[in-house]
């Protein structure tokens, strides 16, 4: 697992560290079941605060993406599927949203705008 957190982004680093995380869960690179640094590990390969790592973590958990074993360690949650789909259905939406408002913003109407879609729909689908 890859992550790397920056000082100057203005993004709190906990928020960095769970979205790198929820990433890497969402796209397949982390696996169900897998075994997630310790935090105290993340936080030294990191060079960041403990109890940063621990929000990300417990941000994660909350989220259903991650299951906290006491002893043993955090691990990518097996019953995710559903979550998944869940999370990856509202990031879609919401950058359908911020479409929908630039098209207005360009004096799109919506009977353009559906026309574009379909025909951007129908490229992907051959491709």
């Amino acid at each position: 697992m890859h992550l790397s957190v920056s000082l100057t982004s203005g993004e709190p680093i906990y928020s960095q560290v769970k979205e790198q995380i929820k990433n890497q869960i969402l796209t397949g690179l982390l696996k169900e079941g897998e075994l997630l640094p310790s935090i105290r590990n993340l936080a030294q390969n990191l060079k960041i605060s403990v109890i940063t790592t621990k929000r990300a973590y417990d941000e994660l958990e909350q989220e259903g993406l991650v299951t906290s074993v006491s002893g043993k360690g955090t691990f990518v949650s097996g019953n995710n599927i559903e979550s998944i789909r869940e999370i990856k259905n509202r990031a879609l939406e919401d950058q359908i949203r911020l479409t929908i408002r630039e098209g207005k913003n360009m004096g799109l109407t919506r009977k353009d705008f559906l026309h574009l879609v379909t025909i951007l729909y129908g490229e992907e689908m051959e491709s």
